[in-house]
């Protein structure tokens, strides 16, 4: 496809291909992925388009892309989560706004903004959960740690994109393994998907996102089990842990916290009032 096209009929090809994949939102999609490619805000890029382009080629082939069900924020490159942009790749989790109910349980549980609170991020990925917080908490201070090296670069890119590189260091670790000291807030993350059910999940999920990231083993409780020992370790007298949850998997984590000698405290809904967040004392 080299000839050249007016931008509108360019959105309405991609439109045309968008809805006949089943994807739900095609013009607002295809007009993100048009302003990606022009460099243009692509509120821009609404009513009549009477503008020409050379060779769209590069544009269908991101249309192709997303019709594969290959996710947006690998295609633009970025994710917006608590108001801020993310650098997103195929190494680690997309962004979700339902991981939003942890920082806000953070921001209630330590809501003085002078506060000097000392976090960790297990499963980091691509740092939004800690950076977040940061953005919030000007005097915090901060470790994510991932078992990825490539979720790593990543945490570091948006760390340092962000400005907050002075106040966070990113460690290469298993859970807690390569961990000392004690935190005042822990954040975690984890896999929480049963192995059986990741391949039935929405495409963008299943084929495109790091299965690391995804599979919490047989019962989807494995990482939970790992972690409750490392929480207990860890964590500060006085200090409280945030763990992000599946649906409907409040009473078992609970339990295993509970085993670990950590007291759940507080149970939080996402905006779907499904329960995503257990916070988590010590005894």
């Amino acid at each position: 496809m080299n000839a050249d096209m007016r931008l509108d009929e360019c959105l309405q090809q991609a439109v045309a291909q968008l809805v006949a994949a089943g994807i739900q939102s095609p013009r607002r999609e295809s007009r993100l992925l048009l302003g990606h490619w022009l460099g243009r805000d692509p509120a821009a890029l609404l009513g009549v388009q009477t503008e020409y382009i050379d060779n769209p080629k590069f544009y269908f082939d991101l249309v192709k892309r997303r019709v594969n069900r290959e996710p947006m924020s690998h295609l633009l490159g970025y994710r917006e989560f608590w108001s801020l942009s993310f650098d997103v790749t195929s190494s680690v989790l997309d962004p979700r706004p339902d991981s939003e109910t942890l920082v806000e349980s953070v921001l209630k549980e330590f809501p003085r903004e002078e506060e000097k609170i000392r976090i960790l991020d297990f499963g980091t990925g691509t740092g939004c959960l800690i950076l977040s917080v940061l953005s919030e908490r000007p005097q915090a201070i901060g470790v994510g740690v991932d078992v990825s090296k490539d979720a790593l670069k990543i945490a570091n890119k948006n760390a340092k994109k962000l400005s907050f590189a002075a106040r966070v260091a990113f460690l290469e670790s298993d859970w807690g393994e390569n961990l000392s000291g004690l935190f005042d807030c822990i954040l975690a993350n984890p896999p929480y998907i049963l192995s059986d059910d990741i391949d039935g999940l929405a495409p963008e999920v299943a084929r495109f996102e790091p299965r690391l990231a995804l599979d919490g083993g047989i019962d989807g409780l494995d990482c939970y089990r790992a972690l409750s020992k490392d929480v207990k370790r860890l964590l500060a007298p006085g200090g409280k842990a945030f763990f992000e949850i599946g649906e409907g998997q409040a009473p078992e984590i609970g339990g295993i916290l509970e085993a670990a000698n950590l007291r759940v405290v507080r149970s939080v809904a996402d905006l779907g009032a499904h329960i995503r967040c257990l916070i988590v004392q010590h005894y």
